[in-house]
């Protein structure tokens, strides 16, 4: 019989890759990355955030009642006022989202409807009241719309924080949704937690308004405001403690926001040697931003960055070629994290931390060294069983265990998985399953060799009736694995990974490997008895 049947030559290659996988974890050299481990056992960061998904649906009824001004104005169309309400009696069994529109005479009327008809589909004009000429429209966003826009604001904000934390530089985060409105991350190997949830929870919407040359700043802090004006303040401690702020009257008016960047990167001035922060916009934003500055030369142009005011330099000329900068006495981190957010796009809504923990890495190797105690002392124990009440064949089934072992730290390496403490709990479970595949092919031989066969029809004999009981108990394992890393969530899906590795190398171990060897014994060594 040939030594180097198709068996043996997987038996190689798989054990080979296995172990060039898993060089790294032990040896930090090439070719590959180590075992990426949780937060439970490297220590970082865990999060829950909130998604105020109701700040979504109000931000698209004001952006609403803005376009719909804008639309009025363009068609020529006078109104007597336009507000949002919340939760209006009229409408309470359609929507709670409405906006009022009041307009004066039957032709504006008829023109706002075309308006809502060819622009605003998405509302429902729900009543219109006629009173002494004056007509009051509804319109209504219905709370199938409205949950709509909640659902893609939770989904952008995990795509907004997920590209943030790359950026950011975390190696193998783990964000998810929870639930409808919530999102947990968990930040492992994280030291700078502050600096991290500073950068997950920022809204960074970014606007360029005018600020009111009209208007009395000290008038206005008294509280006579300007209609379409609000005051907005520039803080120049960034602590937002209330020293060193400059307030500013600033038009509400957005004339553009940050929707239109397409990259955002620190530099630094060659004058005052101080970092800032080097805006791009696509074609569409540039366009805007030379027409805005085309117009408003001598005006203050404001960098608002979420309701705080970074600069609002005089536009001293028409600025072609869609580029401006951010400055504000940045250091390089803070232009560093700014350039960031920027980047990776606002927060459709705002977020609140409602959970935080931080786990130290010395919880996480004291969970290392328990979880490695715990394991050798199974490996040990079912390796003395098995060599006692097996003879000679239990080494082969120690042998198939130290390579199971070995392929579930391949299959971390090699798949990038994350290692956690309930994966090497796992890895445990999974020794005394690959021994009971064993046990299950022993049984079966020594049946056949109770019955008078010889040591290679034996082994033939038990490896073929026993792999079908062995394919049946370990695939449905198989599929409960699969189910809870598809919808199990951290430690679970953690738990999950290890299983389902650990499954399909005993499958290999027990039917190719083990197989394999005792093919060798019966066949090439021609033995005439087996110590089983």
């Amino acid at each position: 019989m040939k030594i180097f049947t198709w068996r043996a030559v997987v038996n190689i290659v798989v054990l080979l890759g296995a172990f060039i996988y898993l060089m790294p974890t032990f040896t930090g050299m090439w070719p590959y990355k180590k075992i990426n481990l949780g937060l439970d056992l490297q220590g970082g960061m865990h999060l829950v955030l909130e998604v105020q998904t109701e700040k979504a649906v109000e931000t698209t009824i004001e952006r609403t009642i803005d376009e719909l001004k804008q639309e009025l104005r363009k068609k020529d169309i006078k109104h007597l006022g336009i507000k949002a309400e919340v939760s209006s009696s009229v409408v309470s069994t359609i929507s709670k989202h409405t906006i009022n529109v009041d307009l004066q005479g039957e032709e504006n009327l008829k023109a706002f409807n075309n308006i809502v008809t060819e622009g605003f589909r998405e509302f429902e004009m729900s009543s219109t009241t006629p009173e002494a000429d004056k007509h009051r429209i509804v319109l209504a966003l219905p709370d199938e719309e409205a949950n709509n826009i909640k659902k893609m604001a939770t989904e952008q904000a995990l795509e907004t924080i997920r590209n943030r934390i790359d950026a950011f530089g975390v190696s193998e985060p783990d964000i998810r949704i929870q639930g409808e409105d919530r999102i947990q991350i968990q930040l492992p190997g994280i030291k700078d937690t502050n600096r991290a949830k500073e950068l997950i929870g920022r809204t960074a919407r970014l606007n360029f308004q005018l600020v009111d040359e009209n208007a009395n700043v000290d008038l206005a802090l008294k509280g006579t405001i300007p209609p379409g004006s609000e005051i907005l303040y520039q803080f120049q401690d960034k602590t937002g403690s209330g020293a060193d702020k400059t307030p500013f009257v600033i038009q509400k008016r957005v004339l553009l926001d940050g929707s239109a960047l397409t990259n955002a990167r620190v530099e630094i001035d060659s004058q005052f040697n101080e970092p800032y922060v080097s805006i791009e916009f696509d074609r569409k934003g540039a366009r805007i931003f030379e027409r805005i500055t085309e117009e408003n030369i001598k005006k203050r142009l404001a960098i608002v960055l979420d309701k705080n005011v970074y600069s609002a330099p005089v536009i001293q000329d028409k600025i072609a070629g869609g580029k401006a900068r951010i400055t504000g006495n940045f250091t390089i981190e803070e232009a560093k994290d700014l350039a960031i957010v920027l980047r990776a796009g606002a927060l459709p809504a705002p977020v609140k931390i409602i959970e935080e923990r931080t786990v130290g890495p010395t919880l996480g190797a004291d969970s290392i060294r328990m979880g490695l105690i715990s394991g050798l002392v199974g490996f040990i124990l079912v390796i003395i069983f098995m060599v006692i009440y097996y003879q000679k064949a239990g080494f082969i089934a120690n042998l198939a265990l130290i390579a199971n072992i070995i392929l579930i730290g391949g299959g971390l390496a090699a798949f990038q998985a994350t290692l956690t403490l309930p994966g090497i709990a796992g890895i445990i479970l999974t020794i005394g399953m690959a021994v009971d595949a064993n046990v299950l092919i022993f049984e079966r031989i020594r049946e056949e060799i109770g019955v008078g066969k010889t040591p290679v029809a034996s082994v033939n004999a038990g490896f073929e009736r026993a792999a079908l009981t062995i394919l049946d108990a370990n695939v449905t394992t198989l599929i409960v694995a699969i189910v809870l890393f598809q919808f199990g969530t951290g430690p679970i899906k953690g738990f999950a990974v290890t299983l389902a590795l650990g499954i399909v190398s005993s499958l290999f171990t027990a039917l190719i490997l083990s197989k394999s060897i005792f093919q060798y014994i019966v066949s090439v060594r021609k033995i005439s008895k087996l110590s089983i």
